[in-house]
C-alpha cells in the first residue's frame, strides 16, 4: 500500500528546511521524496507545520518516570535520588510494568519519538528468583512499546556487583537487597538469558547489550558482555563518568577511569554508545574519538541530579558522535534536550552557534537511530524508516515563524507539545495531537499510582 504525504515544510538534513515536500511512503519505507511542491497533491495527506524524521531516545530507564515531581525538590545528589529510585524498581512485576511502560512509551510517541532505546535491568523477582520466563519483565517492556506504536532496541543489561569497594579483596561489594532483581549472579548467566531474548526479538524490536557500569561490573564479566554484542553485531550501551566518585572509586580499585577499563575491555567502537561521560578525562576523550565510539547525552537529568556539563564539544573534536536520551524522564522532550546541549556550551564558553542547528537535530534523529541499531532510520530520503514527526508552527511557541527560520525555531523554541503529527513505520501513531490508540494522560496516572501508592 503507497500512501503520500505533502509536508509544509520539511527537513531533509540541511542546514534549513525545505519547502513543499511530498513523501511517498510503502511497504513501511519512504519510497520517494520530493521537494518543490509548493501546492498539495488531491492524493496526499496535508502535514502542516515542519515534518522531522521521527525522533530518537536513545537513553531510557522506563521506570522512572514515576520518579517525576517525587525527587526534584529538597537537598541531595545522584546518590540520594538512587534510594529513592530503588523504591519505586521494588513495586514493579511484569503486569504493572507493561502497563508503565506502555504509558510512557505513549507519552514519547506525543513527543514525536519513534524510537526508544530501553537500558533494562530490571529483571527478576524483588529477592533475585527467576520468573518461570527469566525474561518476562524484558518481553513486557517488548509488548509495551509495540502496543505504544514505537519501535523498541531492548538494551539487556549486565549487573553483578554493589559498587565499587576499595577495601574489598575483589574490589567490589556485595549487591545490596534492592539490586538482587537486577542480577542474573554471573556473566555467563546473563548472556544466556540475553540470547533466548534475542531469538525472540520481533520486526520492530531489536535487542542489545548493556553494561550497567563499571561500578557494576567487573571487567572480565565486561568483556562477556562486549562478546556478546561484537558476536551479533548489537549495540552496546554503557553508563560511564556520570558521576565525580565514579571516577575516583574507579582510579581507586582498578587504577584507571571507566572509561579506561572499558577500553581495555575491547568495548570501545563505532557500535558502542557510552551514555553520559560527563566526568571523562582528556586521555578518555581521546580514547573515545579515535575509536569512534558515540556518546548519548541526557542534560536534562545531568542537570537534575547535579552531575554536572557533559564535554560535548571536546566529544566532537576528538572524533566522538553524539545522541541523545530523556534517561530518567524528568520531562520527556528531545528537542529540550537537543537545544540544552547548545544552551550549556553558550553558558560555558561564553560563545553562541557552538553546535549548527542541523547538527543538533541530527543528535535528535539519525544518531539516535545508529545508537540503537536502525541505521536506516532518522533521515528523510528514499529508503529510509518511514518514520516521522510533525512540529506546529501555528502554537504560541512558534508562531510568525517561516520556512527559513522553521528548523531553528523548531529546534530553540518548540516542545514536545508541539508535536501534532508521527508516522511509525509508515503508520500514524500521532494525530492532531493525540495517541491514536492509548489515552495516555489516564494510563500514566492509572500506572504510577499502581507504582507509588503507599
Amino acid at each position: 500500500m503507497t500512501a503520500r504525504y505533502w509536508c509544509e515544510s520539511a527537513w531533509l538534513g540541511g542546514p534549513r528546511a525545505e519547502p513543499g515536500v511530498v513523501i511517498e511512503v510503502e511497504g513501511g519505507r519512504i519510497r520517494r521524496v520530493a521537494a518543490g511542491v509548493r501546492t498539495r497533491p488531491e492524493d496526499a495527506v496535508p502535514l502542516a507545520g515542519l515534518t522531522l524524521p521521527a525522533l530518537a531516545n536513545a537513553h531510557s530507564h522506563a521506570f522512572h518516570r514515576a520518579l517525576r515531581g517525587r525527587t526534584h525538590c529538597g537537598r541531595g545528589n545522584f546518590w540520594t535520588w538512587r534510594d529513592l529510585m530503588y523504591r519505586v524498581a521494588a513495586r514493579l512485576d511484569p503486569d504493572r510494568y507493561y502497563r508503565l511502560a506502555r504509558a510512557v512509551f505513549a507519552e514519547m510517541a506525543l513527543a514525536g519519538i519513534g524510537v526508544v532505546g530501553e537500558f533494562h535491568y530490571v529483571h527478576h523477582r524483588p529477592e533475585g528468583s527467576a520468573y518461570d520466563d527469566p525474561n518476562a519483565m524484558a518481553l513486557a517492556v517488548a509488548a509495551a512499546a509495540r502496543d505504544a506504536g514505537l519501535r523498541l532496541t531492548l538494551l539487556d543489561t549486565l549487573y553483578l556487583h554493589g559498587g565499587l569497594d576499595a577495601d574489598s579483596s575483589r574490589g567490589y561489594g556485595p549487591l545490596r537487597a534492592e539490586q538482587a532483581r537486577f542480577s542474573d549472579g554471573r556473566a555467563e548467566r546473563w548472556a544466556e538469558r540475553a540470547a533466548k531474548l534475542a531469538a525472540a526479538s520481533g520486526p520492530a524490536v531489536r535487542v542489545g547489550a548493556a553494561v550497567h557500569s563499571v561500578r557494576a561490573v567487573d571487567p572480565a564479566s565486561i568483556k562477556v558482555a562486549v562478546d556478546w554484542a561484537r558476536d551479533r553485531d548489537a549495540p552496546l550501551h554503557f553508563h560511564a563518568s556520570e558521576q565525580p566518585a565514579e571516577n575516583e572509586q574507579c582510579l581507586a580499585v582498578h587504577g584507571r577511569t571507566p572509561v579506561e577499563v572499558i577500553a581495555e575491555a575491547g568495548g570501545l567502537g563505532p557500535d558502542t554508545t557510552l551514555v553520559h561521560a560527563t566526568h571523562a578525562t582528556g586521555r578518555d576523550l581521546s580514547l573515545i574519538g579515535e575509536t569512534g565510539t558515540g556518546c548519548c547525552l541526557c542534560p536534562t537529568t545531568e542537570r537534575d541530579l547535579a552531575d554536572g556539563t557533559g564535554p560535548s564539544v571536546d566529544l566532537t573534536r576528538e572524533g566522538a558522535w553524539l545522541c541523545l536520551g530523556s534517561d530518567s524522564h524528568a520531562t520527556v522532550d528531545l528537542l529540550e534536550e537537543a537545544r540544552t546541549v547548545e544552551l550549556d556550551q553558550r553558558a560555558a564558553t561564553g560563545d553562541r552557534g557552538v553546535f549548527s542547528t542541523a547538527a543538533l537535530a541530527s543528535m535528535a534523529t539519525a544518531a539516535g537511530y545508529r545508537s540503537l541499531g536502525w541505521p536506516d532510520g532518522g533521515a528523510l530520503e528514499a529508503g529510509a524508516l518511514a518514520d516521522f514527526a510533525t512540529v506546529r508552527l501555528d502554537s504560541v511557541r512558534t508562531a510568525g515563524v517561516d520556512a527559513e527560520s522553521a528548523l531553528a525555531a523548531a529546534v530553540f523554541a518548540a516542545t514536545s507539545a508541539d508535536i501534532h503529527h508521527m508516522v511509525v513505520g509508515g503508520r500514524a501513531v500521532v494525530r492532531k495531537g493525540r495517541h491514536t490508540t492509548i489515552d495516555v494522560a489516564a494510563e500514566l496516572a492509572a500506572a504510577i499510582g499502581e507504582v507509588t501508592a503507599p
